[in-house]
């Protein structure tokens, strides 16, 4: 990208991003399940906005289309996360460039699950896109970076616009220079050393092998590992029998996901090892046959 901002955090990067860059005039067209804090940029966004079905190029392509066909003539923004944190699959990132690019608009990627631990040197699933004037990323500082802070990358017009305009920018405390340090330093660990993330592809496909032969659950393809339950009384049940058990394992409930599909939500690390996530779904099978409804 031509430059980076370095924001306090990813939330803050979202909604500065969203509510300053579309214009009035213009559509935000994002995921069904995009984070909560998109839907804050977009809130305080002057464009219109619609919700698309998740992962759906083509329902992305239609939006747009019935956008123009009824006067829309700005530009249009696609926002997707390109791996889903309470699902673990990926976005169509390639087919959603591409379409961004035939309607004259913009692609807008959240990295935050993906940073540092996907695509070459752990830049993220968008690295294959990094480069092209319409695309703008984001790369959380937490996570698999382990400081704080988000960097938004984004053509040098874009960002230049956003210094002078973006209020969560402008009117916040910057992050200390020692989380740019940080950032920095955790940066060249993540390029530097892959065996890192040699390891957590390891530790991920033991898992996801491992809970597909004792419990049935479907890959995800990530080091997310959704274990949906539905109930949320059930789920919470599952969660404590877990935590009684050593295991720090939380239930996911609605508003976070949509009813119906409360969860548990396993991510695998690297501050574990192959017999600990054993333990963890001999005993995950164990509370989900003692919690029935």
């Amino acid at each position: 990208m031509e430059k980076a901002i370095y924001f306090s955090s990813g939330f803050a990067a979202n909604v500065a991003l969203f509510s300053s860059l579309p214009q009035r005039g213009d559509l935000i067209a994002h995921d069904a399940l995009i984070h909560a804090n998109v839907h804050d940029g977009i809130s305080a966004s002057k464009a219109e906005a619609i919700s698309v079905s998740h992962n759906a190029a083509d329902a992305f392509d239609g939006a747009i289309r019935l956008w123009r066909a009824k006067g829309g003539n700005g530009r249009p923004w696609i926002a997707v996360e390109s791996l889903y944190s309470m699902d673990g699959d990926r976005a169509p990132l390639a087919a959603l460039a591409d379409l961004a690019s035939r309607h004259d608009g913009f692609l807008v990627i959240d990295e935050a699950q993906a940073t540092g631990v996907l695509g070459p040197q752990g830049r993220g699933l968008a690295a294959d896109l990094e480069g092209r004037a319409n695309v703008l990323v984001l790369h959380t500082c937490g996570k698999a970076l382990g400081v704080s802070g988000a960097l938004v990358g984004l053509p040098g017009v874009f960002a230049d616009y956003m210094v002078n305009r973006a209020r969560n920018f402008i009117y916040s405390t910057a992050p200390s220079p020692l989380m740019a340090a940080a950032v920095r330093e955790a940066l060249r660990i993540i390029a530097d050393e892959p065996e890192r993330r040699a390891r957590l592809r390891r530790l991920t496909a033991f898992a996801s092998e491992t809970a597909s032969a004792r419990l049935g659950i479907r890959s995800s393809g990530s080091h997310i590992l959704p274990v949906t339950i539905g109930d949320n009384a059930r789920a919470l049940r599952i969660a404590e029998h877990m935590r009684r058990e050593g295991f720090d394992v939380r239930a996911i409930r609605p508003p976070t996901v949509p009813e119906g599909t409360a969860r548990l939500r396993l991510s695998i690390t690297l501050n574990i090892d192959e017999e600990q996530i054993e333990a963890m779904i001999d005993e995950l099978a164990v509370a989900m046959n003692g919690a029935q409804p």
